[in-house]
């Protein structure tokens, strides 16, 4: 995106990513939990959230549906303004990830290049693409918002799964069938995966000079 200000600059912290990685015990990582409404993704990130926090991790979650109620307001829904949606939510994450958070990202974020945009904003293994899938007819028969009876009354155009794709990811980290996995098992697997990542990154110590942190 070109930057429609030429003067101005990236301002470094005297604090970086290391430091706060180094008091808070944990690395920082975005858990992009993408897949077709009503598969299951807010519901899966509320509750590893809610482990991670017994554990004392920092954590946040971004929402689908919470940021278009202040950041992304000004956006509907054609597909330059899902584009648009995307690419300022990973440009959010990846401030929360430089102050040590653990961000959970749930967002259908159809397009597949969207995605790939924002993990290449991450450094190798910093962004966890999770398809949380779940079969078109099972989606539509949870339905929890009623978006799926609107998009086949004609109330609901450009509905993801329906009238527009979801182009699924090729290669994600994980892979959450919430279609054959209750939502214990569900968790079990994602914090199984963080675990395995847990000490390496946890004990990693890299020097803090501020050109850790990209404009």
């Amino acid at each position: 995106m070109t930057k429609k200000n030429s003067n101005i600059r990236w301002e470094h912290r005297k604090l970086c990513r290391e430091d706060y990685l180094q008091r808070n015990g944990h690395p920082s990582m975005v858990l992009w939990f993408t897949g077709l409404s009503g598969a299951g993704k807010s519901t899966l990130a509320q509750r590893v959230e809610e482990r991670l926090f017994e554990k004392g991790w920092y954590t946040y979650i971004l929402d689908g549906d919470n940021v278009r109620h202040g950041l992304n307001s000004d956006l509907g829904f054609s597909e330059h303004d899902r584009r648009e949606n995307i690419r300022r939510v990973g440009e959010v994450a990846k401030l929360f990830t430089d102050a040590g958070v653990v961000v959970l990202a749930a967002f259908i974020s159809p397009y597949r290049e969207d995605r790939d945009r924002v993990r290449a904003l991450f450094e190798p293994g910093d962004f966890i693409e999770i398809h949380v899938k779940c079969a078109l007819d099972v989606c539509e028969k949870r339905d929890p918002k009623g978006l799926y009876r609107k998009s086949r009354a004609g109330e609901l155009p450009e509905f993801t799964g329906i009238d527009s794709p979801y182009e699924e990811p090729p290669a994600p980290e994980l892979v959450v069938d919430t279609a054959q996995l209750d939502i214990d098992r569900s968790v079990a697997l994602i914090l199984d995966y963080l675990r395995d990542r847990e000490p390496k990154q946890a004990g990693a110590e890299a020097a803090c000079s501020g050109a850790g942190v990209s404009p």
